[in-house]
């Protein structure tokens, strides 16, 4: 984006901090620092000054920008290439140029005139930005954005500190105006940078319109509190989809933030396709493409399915908005689905719940995948969280296209019984003849295409092979007795079967705790207008609670009188 950007944006300097979800991040300077402090981080190194109070900055999401950076560095091979065959090329000619430049001690990896342009709509220190000026190879410009005064400051010193202004350039605005006004100048990116504090939803319109066609968006969700079930009235507000407590949670959070990015695309006749969906930590960071086509858009109401939840044995049923009909030589046709008699589980005879809609296509792109793999493995020294990386994508390739996932533990709980080794009931899964593949959303789980009466049937033969349940747990509870007490239907053995093996044993997925209390922070504190905080602003952040003149007269006088 040219020098446009800032100047038609200062005019829409806002001060309701609740707009501006402003950064990712949760380390505070002091204003007690004098000098600024160095952190370096990849090739990237940024000051946080003691004027920089209000501008965050959260180590514990290194393995979130590692992760966005291999990501954006493998799009940036591919984009330009496939906006060759597009009919959208609002960039002009596309030359080829892959001569290195050099500036000062920084050494930018980044010069060709068709590399893509990228839009981080809450840059916060700019680190992110800076990363990817320094680190991904094809880049042509980035606009680092925030709505924080402080912020921009901080990001146009450290543009200055690392060196990386030919391609960095900083914007000083609200996040979805700023890329509205990109819109009506015509001027589209090819990838765009979410990563707010909470919900992303309120940039998703601004989003699906902006990006050039196949383009990336990469979004983040931290309020994974509100996703994973504990205020289905707040999601459903947030989201448009109401979300259900289960062990599976964190899959469901991914699914529902999937369902609404693809139904802002839906909006304007495009339509999403995941390349990776990673739930981590306190966040959920998705990856997906942007592409135009109404057709392909009718067949969104096959990929979104409401799930019903037993509150019993809280075993999960989909079923699709809509039902795409396959006709050969024909496009394809679409109608309703019939729903089958879902009152009572067959299971446990206990009712549903019903959540979504969700997400119920696939969460990742296995040949993406791939991709990003090798690119890690030769390059290991270029992330600090490389393992981490190696273990979460090798296990987020192999994961089945089944949505959801079984967590042994919640399983045995339903009826009393002593956990099942994972390996074991992996091994009775694959001599049944279902496929298994673990999950990165969680330990200790599996995901099957197996249907929940062969899940239920392993648990009955478990219990009846030496693993009894006390009857005391039998008669307290009536889905345990329900349960065991049904016929076992399917051949249960469970001699170790080769396929079942684990082939990510050893790889790391999970972060070990780094600091106390570490997670996504306090947000931001709202100084967004000149550096200092307005009445009006206060204002609006209090939502208009301030004490009455008298009550405020009767406490000072009280106060003096002491």
């Amino acid at each position: 984006m040219d020098g446009r950007v800032s100047e038609s944006t200062k005019s829409a300097k806002i001060a309701d901090g609740k707009d501006a979800g402003i950064c990712d991040s949760t380390t505070n300077v002091s204003d007690s620092e004098v000098n600024p402090s160095a952190i370096k981080e990849g090739r990237a190194e940024i000051l946080l000054k003691s004027s920089s109070s209000h501008v965050f900055y959260n180590p514990v999401q290194e393995f979130n920008r590692d992760l966005s950076i291999a990501v954006l560095s493998v799009f940036a091979k591919e984009q330009p290439q496939s906006r060759k065959g597009l009919k959208r090329n609002r960039h002009g000619s596309t030359k080829d140029a892959t001569k290195a430049t050099t500036d000062g001690s920084s050494t930018l990896v980044n010069s060709r005139e068709d590399g893509i342009s990228v839009f981080e709509a809450l840059a916060a220190t700019g680190l992110r930005s800076i990363r990817y000026a320094l680190e991904v190879p094809g880049i042509r410009e980035i606009v680092a954005n925030d709505l924080s005064f402080q912020a921009v400051e901080s990001i146009e010193d450290n543009v200055k500190h690392n060196k990386v202004e030919r391609i960095v350039q900083t914007s000083h605005s609200d996040a979805s105006l700023s890329m509205y006004l990109s819109k009506g100048e015509n001027k589209l990116f090819d990838a765009v940078d979410l990563d707010p504090y909470g919900c992303p939803s309120r940039f998703l319109d601004a989003t699906a319109q902006v990006l050039e066609e196949g383009g990336l968006a990469l979004v983040t969700a931290t309020d994974l509190a509100v996703l994973a079930g504990n205020s289905p009235e707040t999601c459903y507000s947030k989201y448009g989809a109401v979300c259900l407590r289960s062990p599976a949670c964190h899959e469901m959070a991914l699914r529902i933030v999937l369902q609404c990015i693809e139904s802002h695309a839906n909006r304007y006749g495009k339509y999403i396709v995941p390349l990776l969906s990673i739930s981590a930590d306190f966040y959920v960071r998705v990856f997906v493409r942007i592409f135009t086509s109404p057709a392909t858009c009718k067949q969104s109401t096959s990929k979104l399915s409401h799930v019903f939840q037993c509150v019993g044995c809280k075993c999960m049923t989909l079923h699709p908005l809509g039902v795409m009909n396959v006709r050969e030589n024909k496009p394809p046709s679409y109608s309703l689905p019939r729903l089958p008699e879902l009152s009572k589980c067959p299971h446990c005879d206990h009712s549903y719940q019903m959540g979504g809609p969700v997400w119920s296509g696939p969460l990742h792109d296995p040949s993406f995948i791939s991709k990003l793999l090798e690119l890690v493995e030769s390059s290991s020294d270029k992330f600090n969280t490389s393992k981490r990386m190696l273990g979460m994508l090798s296990v987020a390739k192999n994961e089945l296209l089944t949505p959801f996932f079984y967590t042994i533990d919640a399983v045995c709980s339903i009826v009393h019984c002593v956990s099942i080794p994972l390996i074991t009931f992996r091994s009775a899964l694959s001599n049944a003849g279902y496929k298994v593949s673990e999950t990165h959303a969680a330990p200790n789980s599996v995901k099957t295409d197996a249907p929940a009466e062969v899940i239920w049937d392993i648990v009955r033969t478990w219990v009846k092979n030496g693993h009894p349940v006390s009857e005391k747990r039998i008669k307290e509870s009536d889905v345990t007795k329900r349960i065991l007490e049904a016929p076992v239907r399917n051949d249960i053995r469970f001699d170790f079967n080769a396929d079942a093996g684990m082939d990510t044993e050893g790889l790391v997925r999970f972060q070990v705790n780094p600091a106390p209390y570490w997670g996504p922070g306090l947000r931001a504190k709202n100084n967004l207008v000149d550096g200092c905080a307005t009445k009006e602003a206060k204002r609006k952040a209090n939502q208009n609670k301030s004490k009455p003149a008298a009550v405020e007269n009767v406490e000072s006088n009280e106060v003096n009188k002491k």
